[in-house]
């Protein structure tokens, strides 16, 4: 775990821990206008400390975004609009950088940028010819089992453990992830960090 908190404190760009609480799921102690800034000055990020119950909240609010782009691809809506709003809303592309992995890609395993991100939810890039549109599926559901959620840097947060997605029809499918989260300037979580992948199958 070690490994993931160094890769995880790398895009930061120093993020000060001064005043917070040190140990696992430390409580907030800090102000929330309280912000620090990248070398350039340009991106602001807070300084409270992270939450158990706030990245419980981030991931069921990652869970739904994806619901979201499934539902509006369903219903002949603008999916790609949806995938949008929840790339922006739940991942850091905007503040550092971001080390995504995401489960069905094999290829172009890694995302580090929104476009590619994008690409991977709805498809439809041609830098990308793998993407099928992981979001647009559809699923209907998305539940969460951490476990465990560590937050010994104050300002960011590890989570790992399974989630389970339900498609429209059949059985879940069940994936294993690593999130890191940090807190931007408006005291909400965003992904830095998301690992996923199938679980190990001996037969296949």
């Amino acid at each position: 775990m070690k490994f993931f908190l160094s890769a995880l404190a790398a895009p930061l760009f120093l993020l000060s821990t001064a005043g917070c609480a040190q140990g696992p799921l430390a409580p907030t102690t800090q102000a929330s206008q309280s912000v620090v800034s990248n070398t350039s000055g340009s991106f602001l990020y807070s300084t409270e400390c992270i939450t158990e119950a706030e990245v419980i909240k981030a991931q069921q609010a990652w869970g739904d975004g994806i619901v979201r782009i499934g539902k509006a691809f369903t219903e002949g809506g603008d999916y790609r609009q949806a995938a949008v709003d929840h790339i922006q809303a739940t991942y850091a592309y905007d503040l550092s950088s971001v080390l995504f992995k995401p489960t069905l890609a094999s290829v172009n395993q890694f995302r580090g940028s929104f476009d590619g991100a994008l690409s991977y939810f709805v498809g439809g890039n041609e830098s990308y010819p793998e993407d099928k549109g992981f979001a647009i599926n559809p699923w209907t559901k998305v539940r969460w089992e951490n476990s465990g959620i560590i937050n010994n840097s104050c300002t960011t947060a590890i989570a790992m453990g399974n989630y389970y997605f339900t498609p429209a029809t059949g059985a879940e499918v069940k994936v294993e992830y690593v999130l890191g989260f940090v807190k931007d300037v408006n005291n909400d979580l965003r992904i830095v960090i998301h690992n996923s992948a199938l679980p190990y199958d001996p037969d296949a």
